[in-house]
Parts: C-alpha cells; sequence; structure tokens
C-alpha cells in the first residue's frame, strides 16, 4: 500500500470526512470521490472538459466488439506480463478518462495509482471505480504527486508529458516515484523532422487555444462533416499524405481505429480534432532528447524506438529501469 502525503511537505494524509489532512491541519478535499491535490482551474482544463464530455469514446470495452486498441497499445509498449503485475503498485501518470486504467484493472491484479491534473478523473472515476480497493485515484500534478518517492513497481505515462509545461521536469518526476530497479515506459509526440510542426496544428492552436471550450467544439462540430469529406477526397486523388496535414482535422486514415460506424467515426474524429487544438501545452520532443534526460535523471534506457499496433498506429516510446 502507498500512502498518501502532503506533496508540499512530505507529511502523511489520515481521511477524515470528505476531505484528507495532515498532522499540521492541511486539508485537501474528496470531490466527486477523489481526493484532489490541485486548484480547480489549470492548464489542463480543456482536457477535463473533452474527457467528461466524451467519457466512453476510447474504453476499448465501450467500443463496438470491444477494439482492443488500448489493450495492445498497452501491453505493446510496456512487453508487460500480466501475472508479473499480480500485487505490484502501478503508477499511472495522466489517465484521462481512463482506457489505459481499466486495462491495467481488467487484466492483470496490480494495484494502481492514477493521477491526472484535470477533473478528468472524475470520468475516470465513473468508467473504473467499480474496482475498489486495487483502484486509487487523485487529482495531482506531475510535478507534485501525492506518493513518496522511491514507491512504486512500476511508472507508466501515456500521451501526456508533450502537454506538460516543463517536458523534462515532468520526466524527472516520474523517475524519482519509481522505486530503484522499478521500469518507467512513456510514450509521446515525436519530432521526425522540420516538416513536423508544418501541420495545421501547429498553425492553428496558438489561436485555437485561446478559443473557449465551448466554441472550439462547436466550431469543430459545424465543419467536421466537410473536413472528413475533402481528406478522403485527397486520399482517392493520391495527395492525402501531403495535404491533409494542412486541414484543420485529426489525421483520419493514419490514426483512427478502422471499422468505425459513421456516427462513431464522426465522434472519434470530434474528439481528436479538439484534443489536437485545445491544449496549452504542446511540446513534441526527439527521441533521443527524451532518453537523455531519462539518463539524466538517473534511469538507465533499455528502449527508445517508435512502435507499432493496431493497423495504423505508431508512438515513440521510451523504456527505463531507475538505477
Amino acid at each position: 500500500m502507498v500512502p498518501l502525503i502532503n506533496p508540499a511537505n512530505g507529511s502523511p494524509l489520515v481521511k477524515s470526512g470528505d476531505r484528507y489532512v495532515d498532522e499540521a491541519g492541511h486539508a485537501f478535499p474528496i470531490v466527486r470521490d477523489v481526493p484532489r491535490f490541485v486548484t480547480e482551474s489549470n492548464y489542463a482544463d480543456n482536457f477535463g472538459f473533452q474527457w467528461n464530455k466524451f467519457q466512453k469514446t476510447q474504453i476499448d470495452k465501450e467500443t463496438p466488439d470491444e477494439l482492443s486498441l488500448s489493450k495492445e497499445r498497452f501491453f505493446v509498449e510496456t512487453a508487460w506480463d500480466t501475472e508479473d503485475l499480480t500485487g505490484k503498485d502501478v503508477l499511472e501518470v495522466g489517465s484521462g478518462a481512463g482506457r489505459f486504467s481499466q486495462i491495467v484493472l481488467d487484466y492483470t491484479k496490480a494495484n494502481l495509482y492514477s493521477i491526472d491534473y484535470s477533473d478528468a478523473v472524475s470520468a475516470n472515476f465513473r468508467n473504473n471505480g467499480q474496482h475498489g480497493d486495487r483502484f486509487h485515484l487523485v487529482q495531482a500534478s506531475v510535478y507534485e504527486m501525492p506518493f513518496p518517492d522511491n514507491a512504486f513497481d512500476k511508472v507508466f505515462c501515456f500521451g501526456v508529458l508533450q502537454h506538460t509545461p516543463d517536458f523534462r521536469k515532468s520526466v524527472r518526476a516520474l523517475v524519482a516515484k519509481a522505486k530503484p530497479g522499478a521500469e518507467i515506459i512513456v510514450d509521446f509526440y515525436a519530432i521526425n523532422g522540420w516538416w513536423t510542426k508544418l501541420h495545421a496544428k501547429y498553425i492553428f492552436r496558438p489561436i485555437t487555444k485561446r478559443w473557449s471550450h465551448e466554441t472550439l467544439l462547436r466550431r469543430i462540430e459545424q465543419n467536421v462533416s466537410w473536413m472528413m469529406a475533402l481528406c478522403r477526397f485527397n486520399d482517392r486523388l493520391g495527395i492525402g499524405r501531403l495535404v491533409n496535414r494542412f486541414i484543420p482535422v485529426v489525421d483520419i486514415k493514419g490514426t483512427l481505429p478502422p471499422n468505425l460506424s459513421a456516427q462513431q467515426l464522426r465522434e472519434w474524429v470530434i474528439l481528436d480534432t479538439f484534443d489536437m487544438f485545445s491544449p496549452e501545452h504542446d511540446h513534441p520532443q526527439r527521441l533521443s532528447t527524451v532518453a537523455t534526460w531519462f539518463e539524466e535523471a538517473g534511469a538507465r534506457v533499455t528502449m527508445a524506438d517508435v512502435l507499432r499496433f493496431g493497423n495504423n498506429f505508431a508512438a515513440a516510446t521510451v523504456r527505463a529501469v531507475k538505477k
């Protein structure tokens, strides 16, 4: 059992009614069944908005025929054995609505400690709260996690680091929470060359991230049909790979699951397009740079590569072991 601590002073916390308190009287509220260690409004508000609105969209067991995209991605990237995780304390940083929380809880017997900086934790609890004592969910910052250092047998962080203010500092925070000899695994948006930021996301996001979440979502919903049709038309002409990157919509052919119904595809496109244009921070990195940051933080890198899974998907992934 990994205890909760006050991240500001390291003091143990005990539950007292609807809050956690330390011996000095510092208190942290429990809101909608989740302990909260951050202010209500922060740079990750967009993720709280999107995951509470699209709570079940990316959850494997909620998709048609139980698409195994999250399950396949998790086990391809971690290469973890389900039996080896039995009884282990696993830290998940940046849970969103709980797509990977569900995989750990449903397919292993690990104890999962999961954080997110946004109110996406409310959606995660609704999706996975039934797992009871094996699931420990808090709203907290990667830089001020309410857990002791050197506490976890495994640590993973998928699709999150590029959205934190300081990628390098975030790597150090992950390594700090792992036990010596524990494995830390992350994936992130990679810089592939000078053309990476020659993309609609980086052209328009300085504007769109300043819109209200409701305004951005409404404009995506109003325009998604013609953008999807234009992408398909360009693909038929054989120019999609070159031209579609400048259309302000997610890469439908390269990143979304196949065999979705028309309604499901539209929902995934809206969600992923909102995810493109709403974040306050979006800082892709080179694999070699992230590997160096892990080494600097005291972890030995065992793999740094682009891993492929599913039909169209790839993720820049680093695995490391804390020294």
